[in-house]
Order: C-alpha cells, then sequence, then structure tokens
C-alpha cells in the first residue's frame, strides 16, 4: 500500500530521521556521548514541532508510517530488518 505524505507529514518524517541518525551518530561516539543533550536539544525540538504541526504527537504507529513512506522501504529506525 503507498502512503501519500502532506507536506507537514514529510517534514516530520524527515526530522524524526535527522533526529534519530543524529542520536546514532552522538551516542556512538564515547567523546560525544556525554554531551547528548546538548547536541540533541535543537534536533529533538525539530522533531517536536514538526510532529505537533503535522498532528502526529503522540501517534507513532502514523508517524512509522510516513517514515516508511519517506525511505521507501520498512528498514530503518522503528522498522527493524
Amino acid at each position: 500500500m503507498t502512503t501519500t505524505l502532506s507536506t507537514d507529514e514529510r517534514a516530520a518524517a524527515q526530522a524524526y530521521v535527522r533526529l534519530v541518525e543524529t542520536a546514532q551518530a552522538v551516542l556512538g561516539d564515547p567523546e560525544l556521548a556525554p554531551l547528548a543533550g546538548m547536541y540533541l536539544s535543537s534536533s529533538m525540538a525539530e522533531a517536536d514541532e514538526a510532529l505537533r504541526t503535522a498532528g502526529l504527537a503522540g501517534n507513532e504507529e502514523r508517524l512509522l508510517r510516513c517514515v516508511t513512506a519517506l525511505r521507501g522501504t520498512t528498514t530503518g529506525p522503528g522498522h527493524p530488518g
């Protein structure tokens, strides 16, 4: 099934992916991990705002469908495999 994303849903999915990728990079580096709050705060704020704007705050199932549609696959954040 194809999921068509609105502009706001696409922005939210992109912000979520950026947050996940940033978190992986920061937390995977032993020198940066202790400073994770500082490095992740702007990415978290961006994702929170995008999720609210798209009406996806608290709707993880829909968010992950949007991320899957954005990536065109069933692997990646929220979809092991």
